[in-house]
C-alpha cells in the first residue's frame, strides 16, 4: 500500500491538516481588524458546513465568496457577541472586586453565559447556511439550543475540552493557533448540519433555493 497516493489515510490527514490550516489563516488575517471577526466567522463556518460532508472545493474562494455576502450581517453579529463577551467578564470582575462578592453578580452571569451560549453557538452557521435578520437568527440559535438541549450542553463542553486541550502547554499553544478555531468550527458544524437537517425535513418548514451565485437558502 502506497500511504502517500491520493487514497490513502495519510494523504487525506495531511490534506485536511492543510485545509484547516489555511482556513484557520484566512480566518485570522480577516479577523484582525476585529470588526470583521464576525464575517469571518460566518465565512469560515460556511467552509466547515461544506467540510462536514467533504464538499468544501477550493477553501480561499469559499471563504472570501461568504466573507463578502456577510460582512454586514456578519460583522454587526460578531459585535454583538464580542460585547455579550465583555458583559459577563465586566460581571464578574464586579463580583470579584466588590465588598462581600456580591451573589447576585454571580448569578447574574451564569445566567447571562447560559442564554448568550445558547442564543450564539448555531447563530453563526446559521447565517452561514440560511439568509435571515440577525435578531431572527439568534432566535433561531436559542431555539435549536433548547431543543437539542442535551446534545447542546456536550458540544460545549467539547468545546471547552479542545481549548483546554490547545493551552495544555507551549507546544499545544503553538498548534491551537495554528488550527484552534478553526478545529471548533468544525466540531460546532458537525452537530450543526446535523441538526438543520433534520429540521428542513420536517413538515411546514419553508427552505426557499439559494438566490443566484448564492450558497444559502432562506428559512
Amino acid at each position: 500500500m502506497n500511504f502517500f497516493s491520493v487514497d490513502s489515510p495519510i494523504y487525506r490527514f495531511l490534506t485536511r491538516f492543510w485545509d484547516m490550516v489555511k482556513l484557520n489563516f484566512l480566518w485570522l488575517i480577516c479577523s484582525l481588524p476585529i470588526v470583521t471577526m464576525g464575517a469571518a466567522t460566518v465565512a469560515a463556518y460556511s467552509v466547515t458546513l461544506k467540510m462536514v460532508d467533504e464538499n468544501e472545493g477550493y477553501i480561499a474562494k469559499a471563504f472570501f465568496k461568504a466573507f463578502k455576502e456577510n460582512l454586514k450581517q456578519g460583522s454587526i453579529l460578531g459585535i454583538i457577541s464580542i460585547i455579550a463577551v465583555y458583559a459577563v467578564w465586566l460581571d464578574f470582575q464586579l463580583f470579584n472586586v466588590l465588598d462581600n462578592n456580591p451573589v447576585i453578580f454571580l448569578i447574574l452571569g451564569i445566567l447571562a453565559i447560559f442564554v448568550f451560549t445558547l442564543s450564539l453557538i448555531y447563530a453563526f452557521p446559521l447565517m452561514a447556511r440560511y439568509h435571515n435578520s440577525i435578531p431572527k437568527t439568534m432566535k433561531n440559535s436559542y431555539d435549536i439550543s433548547v431543543r437539542y438541549f442535551l446534545r447542546t450542553i456536550f458540544l460545549a463542553l467539547l468545546i471547552v475540552f479542545e481549548l483546554a486541550i490547545c493551552m495544555w502547554n507551549s507546544i499545544t499553544i503553538f498548534v491551537g493557533i495554528l488550527i484552534g478555531p478553526a478545529c471548533i468550527f468544525l466540531t460546532v458544524s458537525g452537530f450543526a448540519i446535523r441538526f438543520f437537517r433534520e429540521i428542513e425535513k420536517e413538515p411546514g418548514a419553508v427552505i426557499n433555493e439559494p438566490d443566484s451565485g448564492s450558497d444559502k437558502t432562506k428559512k
